[in-house]
Order: structure tokens, then sequence, then C-alpha cells
């Protein structure tokens, strides 16, 4: 355990009116609202909201906000907060094939059942800087599709399921119940379902850079997305004294399947298999990264060698929580004089020693 040492209580709260000043600003420029930042910042908001373990886009906007843009700070804000709510119940599986689909692209086919829907997205900019955003920007007007997509749109990998060229998408045995990971420590070996929970929930960069390194050969991958959709999903519950299932509204989620090649091993002929990626709001660099170490922790699974950084579940795993990383190498921020002291005082009687055979 670490604890905390505080200096005056005079220092502290000048520091707090220095930290909300610098938050605010110019008072001479206008203040960001909450509704500002959860719709034009709303990748920002999603991100807080993904790592934070909470859906609530007002509240991932004012964290963000009384971060002053940090997004770490405003996970920790949110957990933290999450922490002090009630649970009044559980909701059924998410059913993400009927989703609402706003963005649906596919790297494996180029038609695909419903076509390829590129919807808002950043990846056919040329990246270039817009100085027309300096100014208030007008309203677009969109244009009306001529006919509505296919409710609901079929997926893709369903054409490599058909053929049995790709491993079945089917519960365990039995179904159990997943871990709660906000509930209960992450422990090893750590089933799929839990780690499919701490991805979810774990800093978008750590696993970007993990995912980058099985393209680079440190896990023997070659990829390709089967399928990426964004849009809107129904969450259901289903109340014990109602008996039957209820639409309480519905989120924004990114879903990736993920395609690799397998060799095949005794149990199971060469095929297909899965990487598995889902995340809060608009977020394919998240949702494809975590399919891609999704797979790369399924290596010893399925009879392969594991030996990569992005094999070692105890590895990827516990060093993917950007608030316990943050803590930690914040906190030698506190003051240690007593460790230094004691570290100084054993270098001297080292250089000491040494001195002393120097002059004998």
């Amino acid at each position: 355990m670490y604890v905390a040492v505080k200096g005056g209580e005079t220092a502290i709260a000048r520091s707090w009116d220095l930290l909300a000043a610098a938050r605010r600003g110019d008072a001479d420029v206008p203040e960001l609202s909450i509704d500002q930042i959860r719709q034009q910042l709303r990748l920002a908001v999603a991100r807080v909201m993904q790592e934070g373990s909470l859906y609530d886009e007002e509240l991932a906007a004012l964290a963000l906000k009384q971060a002053s843009g940090d997004s770490i700070e405003a996970v920790f804000l949110l957990r933290a907060f999450r922490t002090t709510l009630p649970r009044f119940g559980q909701t059924l599986p998410l059913n993400t094939a009927t989703m609402r689909v706003r963005r649906r692209v596919s790297g494996t086919f180029k038609d695909v059942p419903g076509g390829q829907i590129l919807g808002p997205t950043a990846d056919y900019t040329q990246r270039l800087l817009d100085f027309g955003l300096t100014a208030a920007a007008p309203k677009v007007e969109l244009e009306q599709a001529a006919a509505p997509l296919p409710d609901p749109l079929p997926g893709v990998l369903q054409l490599l399921d058909h053929e049995g060229l790709i491993e079945a998408d089917l519960p365990p045995e039995g179904d159990p119940e997943p871990v709660d990971l906000t509930r209960e420590p992450l422990m090893f070996p750590a089933g799929r379902p839990a780690r499919l929970q701490n991805l979810a929930r774990g800093d978008e960069g750590w696993l970007l850079g993990l995912a980058y390194s099985t393209q680079r050969g440190y896990a023997e991958s070659h990829p390709f997305a089967g399928e990426i959709r964004m849009g809107e999903v129904s969450v259901m519950v289903c109340p014990e004294e109602l008996g039957f299932e209820i639409d309480i509204g519905e989120i924004t989620l990114t879903e990736c399947q993920m395609i690799n090649q397998f060799v095949g091993s005794k149990s199971a002929p060469p095929q297909f298999t899965r990487g598995y990626g889902l995340s809060f709001g608009e977020a394919e660099r998240k949702a494809m990264a975590m399919a891609l170490v999704d797979r790369s922790l399924r290596a010893e699974e399925l009879g392969e060698a594991a030996h990569a950084p992005a094999q070692q579940a105890e590895f990827a795993l516990c060093h993917s929580d950007n608030v316990e990383a943050s803590g930690f190498v914040q906190h030698l921020k506190l003051p240690h004089y007593v460790d230094f002291q004691a570290e100084l005082a054993l270098i001297r009687q080292l250089r000491a020693a040494v001195q002393e055979k120097t002059d004998d």
C-alpha cells in the first residue's frame, strides 16, 4: 500500500484554485459546454466510456471537461463515479446481428450482402489541416439513401461459415456466467470471456502497440478484417416481476471480426480462426486492436507456440489498465525521502569500502 503524504492545507487549496483557473482558460473565450464536448468530441467521449467501463455520454463529457482533456484522468474520474452507482439489474446479452448499422466495411470481400457502407470515417480524407474549421462550420445537409439497408444486415463471415471454412462461433458448453472484472480481480489462467472484458476496458494505446507487434512478426499472425460494423444496438432486460423482455434503449457500438490463418490440429481441420473486438461508441481502431490481441492470446488454446509478448496473457492483460499504470508511475511524485536516504547511505558505504581497498 502506498500512503499519500499531503502538504499544507493552504498550499493544496491554492493548487485547486490554479487548476480551476487553468481549466477555464481566458474568461473572454466562451466556455465549453457538456453538449459541445459530447457531440463534437464524440470519439474522445467514446474512449473515456470504454476505459471507464460506464456508458454515459454526458458523464464522460463532464469527466473530459474536468480533466482538461486528459483522457486517462477522465477515465479515472468516471470509474470512481461508477463505483458509487447502485445496480438494479442485469441486461440480456446484446445481439449485434440486429445492429442498426451506420457503417460496415469488409477487407476480405468486395461484394458483401448489403454492400460496403462507408458511413462517418476519416479513412478517405487527405489528412490535411482544414483551416476552414477555425470559423463556424455550416450545417451539412445529408442526402437520403435511395433504398433502406437490409434489416438485419447479414454478417460477412456467414459466407465462410456456410462452407465450414472458419471456426464455429458457439458459446462454450454450459455457457457459464462470465466473471465481472469490475467486482472481482483478474485471475490466471483467465478464460476468454475475462480476457475480452479486460481488453474492452484496456488502454487503447497499449492494445494498439500489442496489435502492431503481432503484425510485425511477434505472433506469426496474418490477419484480415472480415467485418467492421458500427451502429446502434438495443439494450434488453427481463424484469422478474414482468417475465418478458423489454427494450430500455440503445447504445452505439463498434464491432470487429478479424479473420486469421490456422494450419489445423488433430481436433480441427485447416480453417480460418477468429479474433473479436467490441467497443462503446465509434472506436474502430480500438475494436480492431482488441480483435488482434484476442486472437494472439488464443495461441495455446489452438495448439500454437506462444512466444511473443502479445501471446502472454499475464503480460498483455495485467498492463492494459491505464488507471493502474498511471497511478503506479505517478506515485513516484510522492515523497520517498526515507527510501532515498537509505539508498544514499548504502551508496556512500559501498564507495567508502571501495576507497578503503584502493588505499590499501
